[in-house]
Order: structure tokens, then sequence, then C-alpha cells
């Protein structure tokens, strides 16, 4: 057991930071949130404040870092159309954007930002590869939506790690919940645990390896169930 001096609040409450990997989190909300594939993206804000503030109860909520990158916003051509396509006017980019503001508006919110690499590659979705592996579909079958611009996350996972690191080494919190379903949080967690963190992950009802359970002090999820009827338990906005 480490027995490293920690910080005291006034009423000496332990002190809990929650981290978000926020494609994670926008992904397993359009399954778990009823209708959420439709909401807006305030209101999606406000269900994901009031499903993090869960995880805090009686504890002082030192800060909820949310990491992502900003949205692709340069034109590229579609190569079965040749059309000219400009991702800044795409509802996915308009959306994320408004998604970022409505965020820097909640109390004790902090934005970390990756960036997204641009391959200038487009791939084919795995469904029509397929198809055209077996012979189904040829090449002049292919549809503009078959289609998708290669972007890879970069320098999302590093700020997580690092985050992770600077909280247990400066004795910052006691807890540290982090809501990822990503095992590469692995080497973080074992040093933050070596620390003594209480090492909580919130995989937002995702199954995730069992060999996980060896890395974290436990697994607690607070978004609803999405096969339970009854969701008003929740207070989520629908």
């Amino acid at each position: 057991m480490n027995k490293s001096k920690r910080i005291i609040t006034p009423n000496n409450s332990i002190i809990t930071a929650i981290l978000v990997d926020g494609s994670f989190f926008l992904k397993r909300y359009r399954q778990v949130f009823r209708n959420g594939k439709n909401h807006t993206p305030d209101t999606i804000v406000e269900n994901f404040y009031r499903m993090v503030h869960k995880h805090v109860a009686n504890e002082y909520l030192y800060r909820i870092l949310f990491y992502d990158c900003m949205p692709y916003l340069k034109k590229r051509h579609n190569p079965i159309t040749k059309k000219v396509i400009d991702f800044s006017k795409t509802t996915q980019a308009t959306n994320r954007l408004q998604f970022f503001e409505e965020l820097k508006k909640k109390r004790k919110v902090a934005l970390r930002l990756g960036h997204l690499m641009d391959s200038k590659d487009w791939v084919i979705h795995p469904q029509q590869t397929k198809d055209l592996l077996s012979g189904k579909i040829s090449v002049s079958d292919l549809q503009e939506s078959n289609v998708k611009f290669d972007l890879k996350q970069k320098g999302v996972d590093i700020k997580i790690g690092l985050d992770i690191a600077s909280l247990a080494y400066k004795k910052l919190v006691h807890k540290i919940i982090l809501i990822s379903g990503d095992s590469d949080f692995v080497p973080a967690a074992k040093l933050a645990r070596r620390e003594g963190i209480d090492f909580i992950l919130d995989p937002m009802r995702n199954p995730i390896d069992p060999s996980l359970h060896e890395h974290i002090d436990g697994l607690k999820t607070t978004c609803p169930n999405p096969f339970q009827k009854d969701t008003k338990q929740y207070e989520y906005i629908e």
C-alpha cells in the first residue's frame, strides 16, 4: 500500500477525476441512450453531464477531462462520383463543433484535443470489400456511400496516459474514473494504482476483456441500460 501524503479537502472528502475517451463515449451514447442517434448536441451534453456526476455522488469532483479530436474540415473528391465533399459542412462536423461549444460551458469540464491524421486515402467499407472479394459486386457497382475518407486519431491516447500519470504523481486525486473501452489505458492504470490511486473503469455497458479486471480496482457504469424499459430513474433527456 502506497503511504504517500494525499491532499486534504476541507471536509476530508475523496477527490475524484473523471477522464473520458470522447469518441468512445459518443459511439456508445448512440447505442445505450433511447433515441440517442437523433439527439442534438446540447441534449447529449446535458445527458453526459448528468451521467458523469452520478459517479461522484458525495465526493469532491476535481475535473472532467474530455479527450477527442477536432472534426475534419477540408475538401476532398469522392473517388466514386468525383464530387467535391466539403467536410466542414457535413452534419458530423457541425454537430461535433456544437457539442464542443456546449461542453465548454459546463463547470469543471476541460477539453483535451488531439488531431486527425489525414492519410489522403479513401477506403471501401468492410461489407462492400467482402462483396467485391467474393464476386457479388464489381467496382462499377460501388456507390458514393460505400467509401469513406481514411482518418485516424492522433495524440488522444498519449494525452490520457500523461494526465493519469500527472494526477497520480502529483497526488491531486484519490480516485480516477475512466470512461473508455480501450485496453491501451492499462500501463497508465497500473502506474496510478502503484501510486495508491483508486482506478475505476466505466465501459458504458460495453463488454470488456476479462483480463482487464486485473488492472483496475472496479467497474462502475452510470449510463442507462438499453434493455431496461423504465429509464425514468436515470433522469436523462430523450
